[in-house]
């Protein structure tokens, strides 16, 4: 399309299938459904999952001679089931059957999924089918199911199967296999009308309840048909047979629709009397797809991001937006859920929630804040866990979980299995503590977005000044140095987990966990500053904090150990000095793909613990997180020289030494890298755009998309492409000159305030379109500017 508004497959390829799975996935925000074919249940080529957000259960397994357990996300009952066959002929099978033609759209404008396909079976006849699937966005317990289905040269009986099935498990993700993948059992199946079935399904130890009730209808024309229909049901699983003559030529309508509902709904009765209620009153298909596109025009109004440098790229983004959206949406709001790291998309990772939130928020901020702040909340609910946490490893405060699910216990995995040598080892990056201060951060940034002063007041400033108790409960002071110091972490880069030969777990010092401690103290004190007095009272009565807690972290702030290699380079924590250079090249040439050097050098008996070789970014997140005015705060404060010569040599030190292991490593280097290398900047940026679409790892999109990468590059063209910052005194905007992009438009919400911004070569082109205020300010290269309601203004940049 022209428009750069759907995603286009031809052929059948049945190896590439459970990619296209994913990266066809319809959702809403509170459910999700891969793109699997509905014809097929679960096997090599296929795997129809269906996600709920928030939808966990927790299973153990006994590995390595203990039982381990594990919170999994849930695979639910698959609703896609829809099935035909001609009299005495075979159920369409395309892995089997004469694939003619086959076209497969993800139309991303209207969020629908088109599949066009002819095929023929053994006795030569031919049947051509189009089938349209959408997850409404507008009615969230709705999904729906199109099909044209024309006999091109045959006449006789029709058999259409519709099914609900209960019977599946978690199979998405080949190395957890060995692990309990049953989570769910069937409770009840049952037919509820002429054309109408039900299914209840509940979690074995959540004991969330999933009901779904489909309405299955034909048509030929508008007359609508009255097929013989005869029912079939045993343990989890429900069908119905629908028999039909038809005729050569003419083309038949089939309608599935099916309502979802669970026991973590609102307002509600029973899953199940909701579920029955909602199929009776939902419409036809094209009533439902009107709603449906209504409401994802009204995101895709907020979301759009336009660009002009190939069709490719702008496709790309626009995947990334729309699967972001299928993620978490207005449907989101109000929900006791996180954002997981691969979206409601596959089983990886579990669903769990990490500190993706920090490539995520920006961008949400800016056009969801709504959504933004009720995921805040999800944190704030799980606050007492983060408590209970940090008081048993003997701290204060709240200290937050790496990987977080159901109720906010910490849920990284103990033991994971190396697919390159097939062995459990330990995991031991539950010790990323610096996740209390990615949560403190994403609180203040959308407090800056936003200026909800009501949120930061009541819920934000309990949490953040929480986390500055915790950090402060960990650090030990260094009388030698007169420096404060925090011991037993691990960073970002995940590799690095212990120092080599040693027993202790963790590491001293790293600079990026110290720097963002420092970071929470200078904020927490401006925080109990400019929050409503009688409200820090309450908070400094209720955690316990002393204006004696408030000078140690002032002394926290400003005198937090930073280890350097030399004068211009952080050591990425202390004693990184120590470790071996790593044989790059050797490596390369001995293997195709090194992005996870961990599972390299864990299958050969060795360990990324020796080497000075990191998964991710690591001290450059520090320059990705912060603009260069606010880490130069932070490091004056902190008595350090700050230098554009510190910044280049540090990107330059760590390039070399950095895997991308994780896709969100090639985020932050297309930021950093803009101003000191503007190619490299942008090759990194086309990486991030194709590596889901690509599966770039080999192999880790089918199992769920990395939706902190696909936001992550939203966020680079409107902060970095854009130059795009918000500040507590207006909205900023100061593009770099480009080379590579022509043209950026979007339109971003700041303090209430809905503004457009179109970047042309060298011209700024800002609209003040409609806000709460007649009035708002916005920065262009140095100098604020205050916009009158309705007011365009143009600007020439300078050179």
């Amino acid at each position: 399309m022209k428009d750069n508004f759907s995603i286009r497959y031809d052929g059948w390829e049945p190896k590439k299938q459970k990619l296209r799975e994913t990266l066809c996935t319809l959702g809403n925000g509170y459910i999700a459904t891969r793109g699997a074919a509905e014809e097929n249940r679960a096997d090599e080529v296929n795997y129809p999952g269906t996600y709920l957000a928030g939808g966990f259960n927790r299973a153990g397994t006994e590995v390595s001679g203990r039982v381990i357990e594990n919170e999994d996300f849930v695979n639910f009952p698959n609703w896609l089931c829809l099935n035909f066959r001609p009299e005495r002929g075979e159920w369409l099978n395309l892995n089997t059957q004469n694939v003619l033609d086959y076209q497969q759209t993800l139309d991303m404008r209207s969020g629908t999924l088109i599949r066009e396909f002819r095929v023929e079976d053994e006795a030569g006849r031919r049947t051509a089918l189009r089938s349209k699937r959408i997850v409404s966005m507008r009615d969230k317990h709705i999904a729906a199911i199109h099909w044209s289905l024309t006999p091109e040269n045959w006449s006789g009986s029709l058999e259409i199967c519709s099914a609900l099935d209960g019977n599946v498990i978690n199979d998405n993700v080949p190395r957890y296999r060995e692990l309990e993948s049953r989570h769910l059992k069937p409770a009840t199946t049952e037919k509820i009308g002429d054309n109408a079935i039900f299914l209840l399904a509940e979690t074995r130890q959540s004991r969330i309840l999933m009901a779904q009730a489909a309405r299955t209808s034909l048509y030929q024309g508008e007359r609508q048909l009255t097929p013989l229909i005869s029912t079939n049901q045993r343990e989890g699983y429900i069908e119905q047979l629908l028999r039909v003559d038809v005729e050569e030529g003419t083309t038949y309508t089939l309608e599935k629709v099916v309502g979802i509902y669970s026991s973590r709904d609102r307002a509600i009765s029973h899953p199940g009397i909701e579920a029955k209620k909602s199929v009776q009153r939902a419409g036809r298909f094209e009533e439902i797809c009107v709603r449906h596109g209504e409401a994802i025009q009204k995101l895709w109004n907020r979301a759009d991001i336009g660009i002009i440098n190939g069709d490719r790229n702008q496709q790309l983004l626009r995947l990334h937006v729309f699967h972001l959206l299928q993620t978490v949406s207005s449907n989101t709001i109000g929900m006791d859920v996180g954002v997981p790291s691969r979206g409601l998309h596959g089983e990886g990772y579990r669903g769990h929630i990490f500190w993706d939130e920090v490539y995520i928020f920006p961008f949400l901020n800016l056009r969801f804040p709504d959504l933004t702040r009720s995921l805040l909340m999800y944190r704030y609910y799980r606050l007492e866990e983060a408590r209970f946490a940090a008081a048993e490893v003997g701290k204060k405060g709240a200290m937050y979980p790496w990987q977080s699910g159901s109720n906010g216990r910490e849920e990284t995995q103990v033991m994971h299995l190396n697919p390159a040598s097939g062995n459990w080892i330990p995991d031991n990056t539950h010790l990323q503590r610096h996740i209390s201060s990615a949560i403190a951060y994403n609180i203040w940034n959308y407090y800056l977005t936003t200026d909800d002063q009501q949120f930061l007041s009541f819920f934000g400033a309990e949490m953040f000044l929480s986390i500055a108790l915790f950090w402060a409960s960990m650090t030990t002071h260094n009388k030698e140095k007169d420096r404060y110091e925090i011991h037993g972490v691990v960073g970002p880069d995940e590799y690095h987990t212990s120092y080599p030969d040693s027993d202790q777990l963790g590491l001293n010092n790293n600079a990026y966990t110290n720097v963002m401690a420092a970071w929470v103290m200078q904020k927490a004190i401006h925080i109990v500053d400019i929050i409503e007095k009688s409200r820090r009272r309450e908070l400094m009565k209720e955690l316990h904090i002393t204006e004696a807690d408030l000078e140690l972290w002032k002394d926290i702030s400003k005198k937090m150990y930073v280890p350097f290699l030399d004068k211009h380079v952080i050591s990425q924590f202390e004693g990184y000095e120590t470790l071996e250079e790593f044989p790059w090249e050797a490596y390369r040439e001995k293997y195709d793909d090194i992005h996870r050097l961990d599972r390299v050098l864990e299958s050969e008996g060795d360990t990324p613990n020796r080497y000075k070789a990191s998964k991710q970014a690591d001290v450059l997140m520090l320059f990705y997180l912060f603009t260069k005015t606010e880490i130069e705060r932070i490091f004056e404060n902190l008595g350090l020289e700050f230098s554009e010569e510190l910044v280049s040599k540090n990107i330059a030190y760590y390039r070399d030494r950095t895997s991308h292991g994780s896709t969100l490593s090639r985020v932050v280097f297309s930021w950093i890298l803009l101003k000191y290398d503007q190619q490299q900047s942008w090759d990194n940026f086309e990486t991030v755009l194709i590596s889901d679409f690509e599966d770039i790892q080999g192999g880790t999109t089918p199992e769920g998309i990395h939706l902190g990468a696909m936001a992550g590059s939203l966020d680079l063209v409107q902060r970095a492409f854009l130059g795009l910052e918000v500040g507590e005194d207006a909205l900023w905007i100061d593009p770099p000159l480009l080379d590579h992009l022509k043209k950026i438009s979007l339109r971003v919400q700041y303090r209430r305030h809905w503004i457009a911004v179109s970047l042309d070569d060298k011209k700024l082109l800002i609209t003040f379109e409609t806000g709460w205020k007649n009035e708002v300010n916005i920065g262009v290269q140095g100098k604020i500017h205050t916009f009158k309601l309705g007011e365009v203004r143009e600007f020439f940049l300078n050179e």
